[in-house]
């Protein structure tokens, strides 16, 4: 820590910070825009300028750039200097020179970082009366809206477009005093954290295209924590509502998950809640075949539970999309020996040995935050970009860690960006990626080994080998990976925090088992190893926290007459099975009931249909990949009667038992009852309670509001139903309420803040306002609870199930998965703009293979598999390993059933296009 003083007044800072981030540490107001936590410093603004002293009896003081000054022990500076204040006033002015006068209608407005900063500065007057210069602006895709007029040339966008997320479509152009931000033709952004530009630039130049589409101001936006839904890293979010539309998706601050970004997917796959698919009334079917006839909640309850009552044999199926209150709520309803997870065998043995290896072994899970500081990696058999893509992103600034080694010994400040990117000078640390599938960011990596999955196993098992000697070694290892290993291991060795990266998406049992090996290997020769593990969905690790029995169960209880009733939770089986298991299942159902937000394949069959909120509707908790409990809240109350998955069975419960169950879910009153009960059902869980605060939380008697203080237009939102003011929704369940009035005092705990505001900080820079430190954990800060935590004392026996090397079959190929990051996740794929990037259906070949089929790349094919037609096109790549095939989600298909081999000779038709 460093004592500085800022016009004459001590602050206590950490001295390894400059004097714009001890500044806003210290709760005093400094403007600024190049500036930014996670990328540091460059100087290129010259907005954040203060005078500098050499000692006390300094009058005069030289200017120096806040950003670019070190925090030293005993440093005098002034932010109110005249000279100081002066210089800042001249640069916005220069800045706002050829800016336009649109704040009225301008995108960003009310939110926009320029208009906080030229408030603070004072610059309310404009002096400049010639022609502005002007831009053309880019079609940039459908996420990006492009408006360069806006531009202040702060250089943010490029450096975190190129040097921190690794894209190469978008750059800066210069000549003279023209200077233009964007790609060197229109198109898509191809980077998958392009929507990060939005909240990174300081003004409107890139704005988010789907909010713009049903546009309101950021000041009538309603708000509250949320996590988000279409991976399994949890990443926290915080979504925005006007007039019961879902209007965006912003990044939410957690330090120890996605920090400061978010993905694309995670930022703009919120579509399918405003989806014209939804179910939004309960609705009966008689038999099937028939129209799904709405009818009102207690007839179609009663309905529902006269089927339970005359059920000869009842199974629930969970979800790993679904909260753990609903999934809890579902055993506690159908029973723990009938409950299942509503996965195959062989996905629920997947998930179970990853969590049999966190649980018993000696090294810890990951965190986004500990990949990020990781200074050597190894990735097995996932392909991170399209499975986990917040987790590649964090992979990119693993590789600046070990460089930063040299930087340190030359005692240049790591927040100096332009200066640490000198020394490094384009030097990377370790990054081994090994999978089926080559991405962009294999270009980053030190070496990479594409093979089939049993070869990849190998691979990990070879490099624990070579960690430690008594892990079981591999015979016969080609000559790639003979080599490879060593490396691995050395580079792991030499590092100070190594993380292996595996998981269930290539559906290898080995891989994971060897990934395994290899930690455990490095802890027993005293390496800090750390484990990260890509489970498939949302709640998947908490899905198998809490246990149950498999799909194959469910589908053989149907078969064999032992159950002829069934409640499907939020799953589309159709994407768990193989089709003709599932529609026997389901057409053997005397009585199904479908509890879930989109009507999807399983629901046609549903005899009770009961419509279920999306997380933004709802509160609920997640488990994500680590084993951290995240609570998320209920943003907005939806229209129609659409309620909590986990109410629904409440009711059902209740119905069926007639009140008098009191241990299940009839007896819960509220959501912290739910809570509790999940507490109670698993040892493990006993933590969920301290994810967040209790709904009776009050401050000064008072909720919390979830409208920001300007919100606007309350009673005229309601003016056609109504010209009296209607009483906000009442809210038992959470310490939030749906109004603008309440607590706006101190610190409250971090997951009960709608948004991120203070006075003069209206963008999202106003998040340091609610830390002590920039960069550092919010106040009153609860980033989730872990659950699962290692035994350092443990030590496992080895895994000594070594695979045989991959052999290519004469007339089969072993068709892989292909996860894709826009249209292979369920929930995003309903969004119109992650529609628009969704690729074609294609089939992945090598050229030996598909010269054998007799393929050329681009031919038109229609691919038949599990009896279902697929119009695609032939892909043919060299690095595809050969023996095997890749296919992406199809609809209709349900890739859980991969890795398997099919005879593609059968399975392929060449579609004849007419001339």
């Amino acid at each position: 820590m460093a004592t500085i003083f800022i016009d004459n007044k001590p602050h206590t800072v950490d001295g390894g910070q400059n004097l714009l981030a001890a500044c806003l540490s210290a709760g005093l107001n400094l403007p600024y825009f190049c500036w930014h936590p996670a990328m540091g410093s460059v100087g290129a603004c010259r907005q954040c300028a203060v005078t500098q002293y050499k000692d006390e009896q300094d009058r005069e003081g030289k200017l120096v750039m806040a950003c670019m000054t070190p925090a030293a022990d005993g440093t005098r500076l002034s932010i109110d200097d005249r000279a100081a204040a002066e210089f800042r006033a001249g640069v916005i002015e220069w800045l706002m020179m050829n800016h336009p006068h649109d704040c009225p209608v301008c995108d960003e407005g009310g939110e926009c970082h320029l208009q906080d900063m030229t408030v603070m500065t004072g610059h309310n007057y404009r002096r400049y009366r010639f022609p502005k210069r002007t831009y053309r602006n880019q079609y940039l895709g459908p996420f990006i809206k492009h408006d360069m007029n806006r531009c202040i040339q702060c250089y943010r966008c490029v450096r975190f477009y190129r040097d921190y997320a690794g894209g190469r479509d978008f750059n800066v152009f210069a000549s003279h005093d023209n200077v233009y931000f964007g790609r060197y033709e229109e198109g898509p952004l191809e980077n998958e954290f392009s929507g990060n530009l939005v909240e990174v630039c300081p003004t409107g130049v890139f704005i988010d295209n789907t909010l713009f589409q049903h546009y309101t101001r950021k000041w009538d936006l309603q708000s509250a924590q949320s996590i988000c839904p279409h991976c399994s890293l949890g990443c926290n979010t915080t979504p925005g509502e006007r007039y019961g539309i879902l209007r965006r998706i912003a990044n939410r601050f957690n330090r120890h998950v996605n920090g400061y970004f978010l993905c694309d997917r995670g930022r703009f796959g919120y579509g399918y809640v405003n989806d014209d698919g939804r179910i939004r009334r309960p609705a009966v079917r008689v038999k099937a075949g028939d129209p799904a006839k709405p009818e009102g909640t207690p007839t179609v309850v009663a309905y529902a539970a006269g089927l339970l009552r005359r059920a000869r044999g009842l199974v629930g199926i969970g979800s790993p999309r679904a909260s753990l209150e609903a999934n809890v709520a579902l055993r506690s309803l159908v029973g723990a020996e009938r409950f299942s997870l509503g996965l195959t065998e062989r996905d629920s043995r997947l998930l179970s040995t990853i969590l049999d290896i966190l649980r018993a072994g000696p090294v810890p899970a990951a965190s986004l935050r500990e990949v990020e500081e990781s200074d050597a990696v190894l990735v097995l058999g996932e392909d991170v970009l399209n499975s986990a893509p917040r987790l590649a992103l964090a992979l990119l600034q693993s590789l600046r860690q070990q460089p930063m080694a040299r930087v340190d010994r030359l005692k240049i400040p790591r927040w100096d960006d332009a200066a640490v990117s000198n020394v490094i000078q384009g030097r990377k640390g370790p990054l081994f990626l090994a999978s089926h599938r080559r991405t962009w960011l294999h270009d980053y990596a030190t070496g990479d080994y594409l093979a089939a999955p049993d070869d990849v196993a190998r691979l990990g098992f070879a490099a624990a080998h070579a960690v430690d000697e008594r892990a079981p070694s591999v015979p016969d290892l080609s000559g790639a990976a003979g080599s490879l290993a060593p490396r691995i291991a050395d580079a792991l060795m030499g590092a100070e925090r190594p993380v292996i990266v595996a998981g269930a998406g290539g559906g290898s049992r080995a891989t994971i088992e060897s990934a395994a090996n290899l930690a455990w290997a490095l802890h027993r020769k005293g390496k800090p190893a750390r484990l990260a593990f890509i489970v498939p969905e949302c709640n998947s690790l908490g899905l198998a926290m809490l246990g149950g029995r498999s799909l194959d169960w469910a589908f053989d209880a149907m078969r064999k007459g032992e159950a002829d009733t069934a409640i499907v939770l939020e799953n589309d089986l159709y994407r768990r099975a193989d089709e003709p298991q599932v529609g026997r299942f389901l057409s053997g159902a005397r009585g199904l009931i479908a509890v879930d937000s989109l009507d999807h394949r399983t629901v046609a069959h549903a005899h009770v249909i009961l419509p279920a909120a999306t997380a933004p509707e709802s509160d609920g908790t997640l488990v994500n990949n680590e084993g951290r409990a995240q609570r998320f809240y209920q943003v907005f109350v939806p229209e129609g009667d659409i309620a909590e998955s986990w109410r629904w069975l409440r009711e059902l419960a209740r119905a069926v038992h007639a009140r008098h169950d009191h241990n299940g879910p009839a007896s819960w009153r509220d959501f912290d009852d739910a809570v509790a009960a999940v507490a109670e059902t698993v040892p493990e869980f006993a933590g969920v309670k301290a994810a967040a605060p209790p709904a009776g939380l009050r401050f000064a008697g008072e909720k919390i509001p979830r409208q920001p203080e300007r919100y606007s237009g309350r009673t005229a939102m309601l003016a056609h139903l109504t010209v009296h003011e209607p009483p906000p929704p009442a809210d038992p369940d959470t310490a939030l309420a749906f109004s603008m009035e309440g607590y706006r005092g101190g610190p409250v705990p971090s997951p009960l803040i709608p948004q991120f505001w203070a006075p003069g900080w209206n963008s999202n820079q106003a998040l340091h306002k609610y830390q002590d430190e920039v960069g550092g954990p919010l106040r009153e800060e609860r980033p989730g609870v872990r659950l699962i935590e290692p035994d350092a004392a443990a030590t496992p026996p080895w895994f000594t199930g070594v695979p045989k090397p991959f052999q290519p079959k004469s007339h089969q190929w072993l068709v892989l998965p292909l996860p894709q990051i826009f249209g292979g996740e369920e929930l995003s794929a309903r969004s119109p703009a992650i529609q628009e990037r969704m690729p074609a259906p294609f089939l992945r070949l090598h050229p030996a293979d598909a010269a054998k089929l007799g393929l050329q790349d681009g031919a038109a094919i229609i691919l038949t598999l599990d009896g279902r037609a697929h119009p695609a096109t032939v892909a043919i790549d060299a690095v595809t390993p050969s023996g095997t095939a890749g296919v992406p989600p199809l609809p209709g298909f349900s890739a859980a059933g991969l890795p398997r081999w099919i005879d593609l000779r059968e399975a392929i038709r060449v579609e004849r296009r007419a001339a």
